[in-house]
């Protein structure tokens, strides 16, 4: 799965779909975009004197990649055989966000799990 298509997948097709699996490209180049859109709107915060209408705008991002974001993260534990509900670890100070990175780097279940099947046998 390439960048433009996990963008669009996260975005359009399973904007806030919470069942399933995600393969680790889908998670990773959906949090490259999210990265890339934040800091092009913090860059212009810094730019502008007058950023009442930045920081709106950048509000609104934030708002609009919140749902895909955590939709596709807990897609992402789901493929490694765990709950959605282990995201919350990435709360616990140092250790939960760790966890959280590990586990979303990690190769999911090969085959179906109770989350759904294979999503690279999908492809």
């Amino acid at each position: 799965m390439g960048f433009f298509e996990a963008v669009r997948v996260a975005l359009i097709e399973k904007f806030a779909t919470f069942d399933g699996r995600a393969r680790r490209s889908e998670y990773w180049y959906f949090q490259l975009f999210a990265g890339i859109v934040g800091g092009l709107a913090m860059g212009l915060i810094g730019m502008n004197e007058d950023s009442l209408g930045i920081v709106s705008l950048v509000t609104l991002f934030v708002f609009a990649l919140f749902v895909p974001s955590l939709a596709v993260t807990v897609r992402r534990l789901h493929d490694t055989g765990r709950s959605g509900w282990f995201y919350l670890i990435a709360f616990v100070p140092l250790i939960g966000g760790i966890l959280v990175f590990i586990w979303t780097c990690s190769r999911g279940t090969e085959g179906m799990n109770r989350y759904g099947s294979d999503p690279l046998n999908a492809a």
